[in-house]
C-alpha cells in the first residue's frame, strides 16, 4: 500500500501497491559497497534540509513537514506491522518515491528512503488479483488471506491515524494545557474594509472581558461565539470587564456575508445559507493550566470526539455541491480582493481549538504547512489532529484506490463466496470508476495547491 501526502482536505489515500498490472521481481540483495555512500547521501541531505531551514528562518515550516513525513509514515507502519502479525510478506517499506537515496534489507523487507519526500508506501504482494506475482509468494499474499485479516490489514492505515489523533489530543492537555472556566477578552479590534465594526462603533477595547450578553453569562469562547452568531442585526446588551470595571455597552453584530474583514492583514469574506452574525474583533479564550499525564486521558478521549464531530461536519460542508462550488469559486477567485476564505465569527479565538473553529476549507499540503508554521504548539496539536481524523476518516470511503476499497472488494468477495469456494472480483470492472474517482481527487488537489500558491493561508491574527 502506498500513501501520498495530503493535497486536500480530503487528504491522502492509500494507494494500494498492486492496483495495476505489474511484475513482481525478486528482491536484489543490497550492494553492501555503496551502503556508506548512501548513509552519506542521506546524511548530507538532511544536515542541508535542516541547515536550510535556520538560514532561512523556516525552522517551524520544517517542523511541519517533518510532522506530516511521520504521519504518513506511521500510516503505513499500521499496514506493515498488521500485515507481519497476519503472516503476509511485506517486500518494502520505504520513505518517498523515486530514485533511491538509501536502503537496507533486514530479512525479507528492505526499508529505505527515496529521493522526493512526497509520502511512502509499504510494497505488500498480491493487492489485487491483477498482479502477477511469484509463485512462491502466492500462499503469503494479501489476496490468499482470511477475510478478517484482509480487513485488519486494509483498516490498519484509518486505526493508526486515529490512534495518532488521541494521542495528540492527550499531548495538547499534558504539554499546552486546558482552557480554566473563565470568559473571553479581547486580543485586538478588526477592522472593515467599509465603514467601522460594530465592536468600534460600541467602544470595545483591547483587554475587555466579557461577562454578559442580554443576561446570557460568557463563561468560554463557545457561549460567546453562539450569542454573537446567532444574533446578526439584533442590538445586544453587552457587559465588560475593563481592567476590574464593569463597563455596559450596546452592540448590534452585522452579518458576515455582507462585509469584509480584514484578519491578519487578510481579507475574509464569509459565505453561507445562514446569516452568522460578527462584531470584528480577535479573542484569547482563558488562562491555558497544563493537566496531569492520567487525568489527560479521558479528557483526551473527550476532545477527540469534539474533533471527529467538527471533522464530519466538515466532510459534508466540503463535499457537498455548495461547499465544492464554493472551493471552485475560491480557486478562481484566489489573489483577488474579493477571495473567500471563511467567516470569523465573533472573532477567532487563537486557543487550542481555534483550528476547529474555522470554516471548513479545502488545503493542499501547502496551505497545512502555511497554517502549521504560523501556529502555537496548541494550534499545532490540534490541526495535526485534525488531518489525521481527516485522513482516517476519507480513507475508508469505499472507492479504490483508497483503503476503503479493498475493504468493500473484500465485503462483497465475502458476500459472493458460496459453500467454501472463494469468489474473487473482478477489479477490472472497478478500474473506470477508479480512474474517474482519483481524476477528481488530483484535480481537487491541484486546485487547492494553486490557491495556496496565489493566496496563502494565514491563521487569524497571524
Amino acid at each position: 500500500m502506498s500513501t501520498a501526502p495530503p493535497s486536500t482536505a480530503a487528504p491522502p489515500a492509500s494507494t494500494p501497491a498492486g492496483a495495476g498490472k505489474s511484475t513482481a521481481k525478486p528482491l536484489q540483495p543490497a550492494q553492501s559497497g555503496s551502503t556508506a555512500a548512501a548513509i552519506a547521501r542521506l546524511v548530507a541531505f538532511l544536515v542541508g534540509g535542516i541547515l536550510l531551514a535556520v538560514a532561512l528562518h523556516a525552522v517551524s515550516v520544517l517542523v511541519v513537514v517533518l510532522a506530516i513525513l511521520a504521519m504518513i509514515m506511521l500510516h503505513e507502519f499500521g499496514h506493515f506491522i498488521v500485515a507481519k502479525a497476519s503472516g503476509m510478506k511485506v517486500t518494502e517499506y520505504f520513505l518517498g518515491f523515486g530514485p533511491r537515496l538509501w536502503s537496507i534489507r533486514k530479512g525479507e523487507t528492505e526499508y529505505g528512503v527515496k529521493a522526493i519526500p512526497a509520502g511512502g508506501f509499504v510494497k505488500i504482494p498480491g493487492m489485487t488479483m491483477l498482479e502477477e506475482i511469484d509463485s512462491a509468494d502466492e500462499p503469503r499474499s494479501y489476496r490468499q488471506a482470511s477475510f478478517p485479516r484482509r480487513i485488519a490489514v486494509a483498516v490498519a492505515g484509518s486505526t493508526m491515524h486515529m490512534l495518532i489523533a488521541i494521542a495528540l489530543c492527550w499531548s495538547i492537555f499534558v504539554f499546552v494545557g486546558a482552557e480554566s472556566p473563565t470568559s473571553p477578552y479581547v486580543v485586538e479590534l478588526l477592522h472593515f474594509q467599509h465603514g467601522k465594526t460594530p465592536a468600534q462603533l460600541a467602544g470595545l477595547r483591547d483587554g475587555d472581558r466579557f461577562v454578559s450578553i442580554d443576561g446570557t453569562r460568557i463563561t468560554g469562547f463557545g457561549v460567546l461565539q453562539a450569542e454573537i452568531g446567532k444574533n446578526a442585526g439584533t442590538m445586544l446588551h453587552v457587559v465588560v470587564d475593563r481592567h476590574g470595571s464593569i463597563v455596559h455597552l450596546n452592540i448590534r453584530p452585522v452579518d458576515a456575508r455582507h462585509v469584509t474583514e480584514y484578519v491578519g492583514g487578510q481579507a475574509v469574506s464569509a459565505t453561507g445559507k445562514r446569516a452568522t452574525g460578527i462584531i470584528g474583533v480577535e479573542l484569547e479564550s482563558g488562562i491555558e493550566k497544563k493537566v496531569g499525564v492520567l487525568a489527560s486521558v479521558p479528557r483526551a478521549f473527550g476532545e477527540f470526539g469534539t474533533i471527529a464531530s467538527v471533522t464530519f461536519q466538515g466532510l459534508t460542508e466540503v463535499f457537498s455541491f455548495h461547499g465544492l462550488s464554493q472551493f471552485a469559486h475560491s480557486v478562481v477567485t484566489a489573489g483577488s480582493s474579493h477571495a473567500a476564505s471563511g467567516g470569523s465569527g465573533a472573532g477567532s479565538g487563537a486557543s487550542s481549538s481555534s483550528s476547529a473553529s474555522q470554516s471548513p476549507q479545502v488545503m493542499s499540503i501547502l496551505g497545512f504547512i502555511q497554517v502549521g508554521s504560523q501556529a502555537n504548539l496548541g494550534q499545532l496539536l490540534v490541526l495535526l489532529a485534525e488531518i489525521n481524523l481527516f485522513v482516517g476518516i476519507v480513507n475508508l470511503f469505499p472507492m479504490l484506490p483508497l483503503d476503503g476499497g479493498h475493504v468493500a472488494i473484500a465485503v462483497y468477495e465475502r458476500i459472493r463466496s458460496r459453500k467454501g469456494k472463494r469468489y474473487h472480483a473482478d477489479v477490472l470492472k472497478l478500474m473506470p470508476v477508479a480512474y474517474v474517482f482519483l481524476a477528481f481527487i488530483v484535480l481537487l488537489g491541484l486546485g487547492a495547491l494553486y490557491a495556496n500558491i496565489v493566496q496563502p493561508v494565514h491563521l487569524p491574527g497571524g
